[in-house]
């Protein structure tokens, strides 16, 4: 089906503004990719010390002919559920490897932080840059010219983003990405909000709400609302990274140990080695970042990637901004109700038809680019994975009709005619907001402000019972360069009970929301923050503020004489307490805006003049071989 031309149009206009950029990072890893699969640069010494601890097998291997070499880059650690059941994958890829006639090693690991833990806490200044840090880390991983291709171990919310940005690096290595699925249902997403909401009241004890927050969050997987972390997934599969179908696969089932094993046999059928060859610097062109806004937009997902798939284009030359966020947006159905925009939880979601039925109708209604992929073409991600006998997958056409109406629908009739992001822009500067969990009724907020540097400043109002019944709070000095961008999650239980009670209440701050908010109007990552003189430090308690998420429109409404001559209030947030916080000191003041990506490091490619090869004569002992394809042009083929 033709592409829509509103679609078409955004994707046009993307690769035009980033034809130089584009073709720097192109020029880079080709460069890269044209000397050969890399151990054939590394001396004797070099490769000696590659796989001085592999076991006989995988070290006759390396020291052997061209044997596909898999880096496992993971995320492990066993405090995040999401993550906790990648401690044994190394040892599962490691055996595939061996049975398709490869060698796979860990080649790093890279750090995971949990929001969930740190939410509200002084470590959630550190949450954002840590996926530069682990952009870095994936980097170092990858660092040894020893892979031929790689699979990437990781889950959540700045994880992904992080391996992505990290991986593109080195765009000339194919990369899969495994996902390790969500956690099985616990109790009801509105229930876990309800006691929450009762606890900020004053009405629910901090046993009764420990012991509801355990019924949620109670396994190994994924948490099981549709936040950033299951956003990824959804997202990734949108851009044929992962395999088809696999993201919402409970772990420690049948099915998803088959679909980790398929994951390897695909990484290293897709190597320079073979007949397949797909780099992931070629896949993620400007129609995967456009395909992978469009499946965030249609499924309600996290506002966060208006700022992480920025920085993740701009890492594959790409450049993206939010007009085409909201250009997007207008363009996309909203075809899935998936907490915090719905009842149902990301299990719910599977069984209605998942990414399979949303994926299939997004490409019948000519909102999704057929790409190349990790396997093919978007196509096969409207198949559906089942097991086979012999524990192997196979594929199959996906259900045509929804399996629950009220969870995932149609484009022919969706939940909303708009993807549920808008931009917000007036005299604050630009903004984005999320309405698709916004009931109407609660989309335009006419307030007084009251203005807070630090969340617990509201909650403090509110127990002096100092708030006016209605109200804009007005959160600043929250953007990457103030203290790294913290999620304010943390205020929506108070705001949501406030709202509850029929009071109109909003949140406008140059911070980040979590990706499981969504009931109150927030204008956030506004831009340029209050630390770099944005004008929200010139609004004080009382202004009148118009929100208007339907109009995108956020306004005080202040004389324009008087607002030119006040000056930017400073911060009076306490000092922080340390808890790491000084580490990302550098990061804080290389910081670009929300819009930029929020990037603390450099991801611009530079072209190299003359690739060069480092190999000496006497050490160019790992021959490619008579008509191997590396060392043909590189050229996609769909299967």
């Amino acid at each position: 089906m033709t592409i829509d031309p509103r679609i078409a149009a955004v994707t046009e206009r993307i690769r035009r503004r980033s034809v130089d950029t584009r073709r720097a990072y192109l020029e880079m890893i080709d460069a890269a990719r044209a000397r050969g699969p890399s151990r054939g640069r590394l001396s004797c010494a070099n490769l000696a010390h590659g796989f001085a601890a592999c076991g006989p097998e995988d070290k006759a291997a390396l020291k052997g002919g061209v044997t596909p070499n898999l880096g496992i880059v993971t995320a492990y650690n066993d405090m995040l559920s999401a993550h906790h059941p990648y401690e044994h994958y190394p040892e599962v890829i490691r055996r595939v490897a061996r049975e398709v006639g490869g060698t796979a090693q860990v080649a790093g690991g890279v750090p995971a932080m949990c929001d969930g833990v740190t939410q509200g806490r002084p470590g959630m200044d550190l949450s954002l840059f840590s996926r530069d840090v682990i952009a870095q880390a994936t980097a170092i991983a990858l660092s040894h010219d020893m892979f031929d291709a790689a699979v990437c171990l990781g889950i959540c919310d700045k994880i992904v983003p992080g391996l992505l940005i990290g991986s593109l690096a080195f765009g000339q290595l194919p990369v899969v990405f495994v996902p390790g699925g969500p956690m099985p249902t616990g109790i009801p997403n509105k229930k876990k909000a309800e006691v929450r909401e009762r606890y900020a009241a004053g009405e629910a004890t901090r046993e009764e709400l420990l012991e509801v927050e355990s019924a949620s969050y109670h396994s190994p997987g994924t948490c099981t609302f549709y936040g950033t972390a299951n956003s990824n997934q959804v997202m990734l599969e949108a851009m044929g990274l992962q395999l088809p179908g696999s993201s919402f696969v409970n772990p420690g089932t049948p099915l998803r140990s088959a679909l980790d094993a398929e994951a390897v046999r695909q990484a290293f059928a897709i190597t320079a080695l073979g007949e397949n060859y797909r780099p992931i610097g070629h896949l993620v062109d400007e129609r995967a970042i456009v395909n992978a806004v469009v499946a965030l937009l249609t499924t309600g997902g996290s506002t966060n990637h208006t700022i992480h798939w920025v920085a993740v284009a701009r890492a594959a030359g790409i450049l993206i901004d939010w007009d085409d966020f909201d250009e997007i947006a207008a363009a996309t159905p909203l075809l899935a109700r998936v907490y915090p925009n719905g009842e149902a939880d990301v299990n719910h979601f599977e069984a209605a038809g998942g990414t399979v039925f949303v994926l299939r109708e997004l490409l019948d209604a000519g909102l999704l680019h057929d790409i190349p992929s990790i396997v093919g073409s978007m196509r096969d991600y409207t198949r559906d994975p089942k097991l086979a006998e012999g524990g192997r997958v196979r594929w199959v056409d996906g259900a045509r009709e929804s399996a629950d109406r009220d969870v995932v629908r149609p484009a022919s009739d969706p939940f909303e005619h708009h993807g549920g992001l808008r931009v917000l822009r007036g005299n604050l500067g630009r903004s984005l907001a999320k309405i698709s969990a916004v009931k109407p009724q609660h989309r335009r907020v006419h307030a007084p402000a009251v203005v807070i540097d630090d969340p617990q400043q509201l909650r403090d109002l509110h127990k002096q019972r100092a708030l006016p019944d209605d109200f804009i709070a007005v959160l600043r000095y929250q953007g990457p360069t103030a203290n790294g961008m913290p999620e304010q999650h943390s205020l929506t239980p108070l705001l949501g009970m406030l709202q509850n009670q029929g009071r109109h209440v909003a949140l406008v701050t140059d911070g980040r929301m979590s990706g499981a908010s969504g009931k109150v109007p927030s204008a956030i990552h506004l831009t340029p923050e209050a630390a770099s003189g944005g004008p929200i430090g010139r609004v004080r308690s009382g202004d009148m503020i118009l929100l208007d998420t339907e109009a995108g429109v956020l306004e005080v409404e202040v004389d324009a004489a008087e607002w030119e001559r006040r000056e930017i209030a400073p911060d009076s947030t306490p000092t922080a307490l340390d808890i790491g916080r000084v580490l990302f000191g550098g990061n804080r003041r290389l910081a670009g805006s929300a819009e930029e990506g929020a990037l603390s490091i450099s991801v611009d490619a530079v072209a190299p003049d003359h690739p060069r090869d480092d190999r000496t004569p006497s050490e160019a002992t790992y021959d490619m071989g008579p008509g191997n394809p590396a060392a043909a042009d590189f050229e996609v083929r769909d299967q």
